[in-house]
């Protein structure tokens, strides 16, 4: 069912817009950031969705900005929740009509990494290194789906089918958080350590700073502090029960004693990544190790960071010829001390998001208030990119085909 297709389209350092683009076909064609030995490669195990919700991420941001070498051209975005509208001919276990969330992560399932549930460094969908995903810089290549339709290739492997249409609609901005930030939130608390009375560091308000945040009450926390720079995402973080803490104002750690009364927290989540800044005088400059060094100084002995935070491999953006391929002044003698576990990496989506989803179905969590969720039309992509970039509170949900008011 041939349509006209529209999508966001990265044009280079700080330009985004919305353009035309292929509708989508059960083959993987030549274009922007497509690895030669994906071109041609035939996808009969996909579906074809329409876009019910799509979101703008900040890992996208990081894109946008020019930090790192996405091509100009690239369809954007990987946080995708569709109606199946064609299937392919290998797809067995979804029908026409079923409504979905798509991970990030573009996983076979069939390689080691797929069976032992870490997809996201799936082995056979990204020629060039483990992992991928769509609309994203060196992630193989694969169509974003900040567009009307898009191609989901290893279906039946991939999607997460909502088990009655009409109440996933009636929540849909909760459960469009499903296809990344929700999972990525909890990932990194689970990584952290999070249990019940757990005290949580979350450095950074962000969307995923905010979901890492209502993680961690899910997770039965005791005390969840978030810090920033911004005033209005930390008054966003305090809307829903957490303790913050203005960085520009000195060391998380000082903030931090006078909350708890000690230095210290048991888990520390790193939602900021490689375009972090430092904390009191030096808030204005980038400093990209900031956040993982004052985590190490933050977490107790014994203790554990999660980081989903994104660090990359080639930063054309950064101050120094050791940031520009990711290397950083880590204190990684200090989190030896303190035998620290740290971990790192795209969070593997299908660990976690099926229980999220009946977390949600059954009022346990309320993600969208958390991240602050807000409707746009695919249209209004471009000013929803440059007002997330100037630090909005609010996590920018684009409706392609208007389906969302009607839900609400």
């Amino acid at each position: 069912m041939a349509d006209n297709n529209r999508g966001v389209v990265y044009e280079g350092p700080g330009t985004v817009e919305v353009h035309d683009i292929d509708y989508p076909t059960f083959e993987l064609k030549d274009g922007p950031g497509v690895h030669p030995d994906n071109v041609g490669r035939e996808c009969h195990h996909g579906v074809i969705l329409r876009i019910v919700a799509t979101n703008i991420c900040g890992s996208d941001q990081h894109m946008v900005r020019g930090r790192t070498t996405a091509p100009r051209g690239l369809v954007l975005g990987h946080e995708i929740t569709g109606e199946v509208i064609e299937r392919g001919r290998d797809v067995e276990y979804h029908e026409v009509g079923d409504l979905v969330s798509t991970p990030f992560n573009i996983a076979c399932g069939r390689c080691r990494n797929c069976k032992e549930r870490k997809t996201g460094i799936c082995l056979n969908t990204n020629p060039e290194r483990p992992g991928a995903a769509y609309g994203y810089v060196d992630m193989g290549g694969w169509p974003g789906g900040q567009a009307r339709y898009v191609m989901v290739p290893y279906a039946d492997f991939n999607l997460l089918k909502f088990p009655d249409r009409d109440q996933a609609m009636e929540k849909i901005l909760d459960l469009t958080m499903l296809s990344d930030i929700f999972p990525t939130g909890y990932h990194g608390c689970v990584t952290a350590g999070v249990t019940t009375g757990s005290s949580v560091y979350v450095a950074g308000a962000g969307p995923v700073g905010l979901a890492a945040a209502h993680a961690a009450q899910l997770l039965g926390a005791g005390v969840v502090i978030v810090g920033d720079l911004i005033p209005e995402r930390l008054e966003q973080a305090r809307s829903f029960g957490c303790e913050t803490i203005d960085v520009s104002k000195g060391e998380p750690s000082d903030q931090i004693a006078q909350i708890l009364g000690t230095p210290e927290v048991d888990s520390g989540v790193d939602a900021v990544g490689f375009e972090a800044r430092g904390h009191g005088e030096h808030a204005d400059e980038e400093m990209p190790a900031t956040v993982l060094n004052s985590l190490m100084t933050i977490t107790r002995a014994g203790g554990a960071l999660g980081i989903p935070g994104l660090y990359v491999t080639g930063d054309p953006g950064a101050k120094t010829d050791a940031a520009k391929e990711g290397s950083l002044s880590i204190r990684i003698g200090l989190g030896w001390a303190k035998s620290h576990v740290l971990t790192t990496g795209q969070c593997p989506v299908m660990r976690y998001h099926r229980e999220l989803m009946e977390a949600i179905l059954n009022d346990r969590a309320q993600i969208a208030r958390a991240v602050n969720a807000t409707v746009i039309t695919l249209d209004e992509a471009p000013t929803g990119y440059e007002n997330f970039d100037h630090g909005a509170a609010r996590k920018y949900v684009l409706n392609p085909h208007g389906l969302i008011p009607q839900a609400a």
